[in-house]
């Protein structure tokens, strides 16, 4: 019985080291699960955006405006300030410091209802579209999501000459040249990633 009860304790020893042995090689595994958060992007408010300010505990002060060709909101209380070219984030920081003149720490918070965008946020189409305008960027749009929005191309155009209109950073422009007759045929290899502040040029066909 003793000689039974060794060897019970050594098979119990071999399989608690296993056991560890075996929680230590999956551990990595476990920590490769994590990922980095994901970038974030901050919106530019732009003239024709609509704006909801709430201002906590004072509903009288919390409405929806929009941002005027100016680029300027008014508010109760306050008469005008500058909304073009912030965050929305930034916006209500600068509504906190006119409130405080007459509210006792104000905390705001302003949420884009609908967004047109600064010209530098937008992605403007000009020529045979059928709907030619400025669209709101949105990450990830690509020149076949701006199709779409516009509509498609018109009987006139000549898509595979079709060329966006990019400015780099260092202000300089390039221009890319886009094979739309292909992709809205379904080349989708010919679909190009859009940046804010693209023009998406289409021109006639001459026959």
């Amino acid at each position: 019985m003793k000689s039974l009860s060794r060897n019970g304790v050594i098979w119990l020893m071999m399989v608690a080291g296993l056991l560890l042995l075996g929680g230590c090689s999956t551990a990595p595994a476990v920590r490769s699960l994590s990922t980095a958060p994901p970038s974030v992007e901050h919106y530019i408010i732009g003239p024709g955006d609509s704006l909801q300010v709430f201002v906590r505990d004072n509903p009288n002060l919390t409405t929806t405006v929009p941002v005027r060709p100016d680029g300027r909101i008014s508010i109760p209380l306050v008469q005008s300030i500058m909304a073009a070219g912030k965050t929305p984030g930034a916006l209500a920081s600068d509504l906190e410091t006119a409130l405080s003149r007459y509210i006792r720490s104000p905390l705001v918070t302003v949420i884009v209802k609908s967004f047109v965008g600064s010209y530098s946020q937008q992605v403007r189409v000009v020529g045979q579209a059928a709907k030619p305008e400025a669209l709101p960027y949105r990450s990830g749009m690509t020149v076949l999501d701006v199709m779409i929005d516009v509509g498609g191309l018109t009987k006139f155009a000549a898509g595979n000459s079709a060329k966006i209109i990019r400015r780099l950073p260092d202000g300089k422009e390039q221009t890319i040249p886009v094979r739309l007759g292909e992709l809205m045929g379904g080349a989708i290899k010919y679909n190009v990633v859009m940046r804010p502040g693209d023009i998406l040029i289409i021109p006639q066909s001459l026959f």
